[in-house]
C-alpha cells in the first residue's frame, strides 16, 4: 500500500463528514439470481464530504443497490443477510468519516480497501460469531457507495469530471505502488489510470437481461404479470427498445434446460433483428465439460446462435482459492469472463492464470478497485465488459460512465429499467437517456460537469432521515 505523504499536496483531500441514507425500491417483476429470487432491494446512498489542505471542502454522492442475493448466496434467511449489510454500511459512516488519510480518492480509498475494510469486517463477523461470516463481495458493495462519493467529491472540489483526474497532476502515484505485472514485459511505472481508458462515446448499446423467470412466448403468461404499460414479453422488449444486445440467464444445474434456454431466446434474438447475446451459468457450473457440451452442441445444430453468443459470463463458484477449476478449455471456445470473482485485481490475475480471458467489471465493487482491475486486465490483454446490478436512481450515472470510459467488448449491461423503471423516475427528468433504452442504446449526452456529472440528480430526490437515526442505533447492530 502506497505510504501516506507526509504533506499533502494542495490537490489533494481527506474524507470527513459521512452522511447515509436508505431507499428501499420494489421490483415490478421477479429476478432470479441462482437459487434466489430478488423481488426488492435497499439502496444505500452516500454524501460525503471531503476536505482540501487549505480548509475548502466540498460534497460527494455514491449509491449502490445492496444485492443481497447476488453479494451473499446462503442458507441464511434473506432477512438476516440483508440486516448484516445494512449494519455494517451503518458502521462504515464513522470508519469513513474519520479515515485521517490524504491524497487523490484512488490513494485514498486504495488504503481503505487493503487496510481498514478488512479489519472492519473481522471485528464485524467476530461480534456475530453465533452466525455465517459475512463475505468480502457483500463488505465490497456496502463499501462501495462511500467509494463512490469519495470519487465524485474530489471532482467538485476542483470542479472537474473525476475522469479527468486519473492522472497527474491530481494524482501522483502511478500504478506500479498498486499494481504488479504477471510477466516481464509489462510495467506499471509512470502509468496511470487514464493512459488505459478511452475517450467516451455519447451512446452505448445496452444489454437486457432475460431472466430465468421472465416470460419469452405469451404461453408462459400465468395473468400474474404486471399491467404497468412497461412490456412483459421479451418480443415486446426488443420492439420497444430496439434492443440488439441479450444477456441470458441460466441454472448450471439442467443442461437441457440451460440449452433449450439459449435456443429459444437465441431464435427470437434473430427473428427480430438482435445480433449479439451472452450467456450467465450464474456461477452454479462445477465443471467445465458442462459449459463446453452446450457450446460444442450449439456449434453443430444451431450454428447461427452459436456466432451470436458473444461471450459467457462467470459459469463457476465465486471462491477461486477454494474453487481453482481449469477454464482453458471454455475459453478456447468463448470468451470466458470473471464476474463475481473478480473482487480485485489480485483475483483477475489468478483468474488469468486459470484461463479466464475477460473481466466484468461493476461500480458496487468500488470505483477505486474497478479501476485498478481495469488497468491490470487492459495491461495484459484481457477483455473487459461492464456489468449491472440492476442499478437504479444515482447507481446508474456511474456505472454507464464506467462502461464508457473501460473500452467494453460492447456496451454495457443495464436492466433497472426492466425490473422497477419507476424508481428513477426522478433521477431520468436530469437524465433521461441514461434510464430508457432507445434504438437499443443508452445516451449519456445529458452527463456532464464536475464529479460524475450527476448534474443535479443527487438533489432531486427527498430522501429519509439519516440511516443512523432511522435504525436508532445505540451500539452497532452487527453485536451479538
Amino acid at each position: 500500500m502506497p505510504a501516506s505523504p507526509t504533506r499533502p499536496a494542495p490537490t489533494d483531500v481527506r474524507p470527513g463528514q459521512t452522511t447515509l441514507y436508505f431507499l428501499p425500491v420494489e421490483t415490478r417483476v421477479p429476478l432470479k439470481f441462482g437459487a434466489e429470487t430478488l423481488t426488492s432491494v435497499t439502496c444505500a446512498r452516500v454524501c460525503l464530504e471531503v476536505e482540501t489542505p487549505d480548509g475548502r471542502r466540498a460534497r460527494g454522492w455514491g449509491e449502490t443497490p445492496l444485492s443481497v442475493q447476488w453479494a451473499w448466496p446462503s442458507a441464511l434467511p434473506y432477512d438476516v443477510r440483508q440486516a448484516a449489510l445494512m449494519a455494517f454500511c451503518v458502521e462504515l459512516v464513522d470508519a469513513w468519516a474519520t479515515f485521517d488519510r490524504w491524497g487523490h480518492p484512488l490513494e485514498v480509498g486504495h488504503a481503505f480497501l487493503t487496510g481498514r475494510l478488512p479489519a472492519l469486517l473481522e471485528g464485524f463477523n467476530a461480534r456475530r460469531a453465533h452466525s455465517e461470516p459475512m463475505p468480502w463481495l457483500a463488505a465490497l458493495i456496502c463499501c462501495s457507495a462511500f467509494d463512490l462519493a469519495l470519487h465524485d467529491a474530489y471532482g467538485a472540489r476542483h470542479d472537474v469530471p473525476v475522469y479527468r483526474t486519473y492522472a497527474p497532476p491530481f494524482l501522483r502515484t502511478d500504478l506500479a505502488e498498486y499494481l504488479t505485472p504477471a510477466r516481464p514485459d509489462i510495467s506499471f511505472a509512470g502509468k496511470y489510470p487514464a493512459d488505459f481508458l478511452v475517450s467516451p462515446p455519447q451512446r452505448l448499446p445496452a444489454w437486457h437481461l432475460v431472466g430465468g423467470k421472465d416470460p419469452v412466448h405469451p404461453a408462459e403468461l400465468d395473468g400474474s404479470e404486471p399491467a404497468d404499460g412497461y412490456p412483459v414479453l421479451l418480443r415486446e422488449w426488443i420492439r420497444r427498445d430496439g434492443l440488439t444486445c441479450l444477456k441470458v440467464k441460466l441454472r448450471g444445474n439442467d443442461a437441457g434446460w440451460d440449452y433449450d434456454r439459449l435456443v429459444t431466446v437465441g431464435q427470437m434474438a434473430a427473428e427480430e433483428g438482435a445480433q449479439w447475446l451472452s450467456s450467465d451459468f450464474n456461477c452454479t457450473v462445477t465443471d467445465p465439460a458442462y459449459v463446453n457440451d452446450i457450446l460444442d452442441r450449439l456449434v453443430l445444430e444451431q450454428p447461427r446462435i452459436y456466432g451470436m453468443l458473444l461471450y459467457v459470463e462467470q459459469p463457476f463458484p465465486y471462491e477461486l482459492d477454494e474453487h481453482p477449476i481449469d477454464v482453458h478449455s471454455v475459453a478456447a471456445r468463448k470468451p470466458l469472463f470473471m464476474d463475481e470473482s473478480a473482487h480485485d485485481w489480485r483475483l483477475v490475475r489468478r483468474g488469468r492464470e486459470l484461463g479466464w480471458t475477460g473481466v466484468a467489471l461493476k461500480t458496487c465493487k468500488t470505483q477505486t478497485g474497478a479501476l485498478l482491475s481495469l488497468c491490470w486486465a487492459k495491461a495484459h490483454g484481457m477483455t473487459l465488459m461492464v456489468q449491472d446490478l440492476t442499478n437504479p436512481m444515482l447507481a446508474q450515472v456511474p456505472h454507464v460512465l464506467l462502461a464508457a470510459h473501460a473500452g467494453t467488448i460492447m456496451g454495457v449491461e443495464t436492466n433497472g429499467m426492466q425490473f422497477y423503471p419507476e424508481a428513477s423516475r426522478l433521477e431520468a427528468a436530469v437524465h433521461p437517456g441514461l434510464y430508457t433504452r432507445r434504438a437499443g442504446q443508452v445516451d449519456l449526452s445529458s452527463v456532464h460537469g464536475a464529479g460524475f456529472g450527476y448534474a443535479g440528480a443527487e438533489a432531486r430526490r427527498p430522501l429519509p432521515q439519516p440511516a443512523r437515526h432511522v435504525l436508532g442505533l445505540t451500539a452497532p447492530l452487527g453485536a451479538a
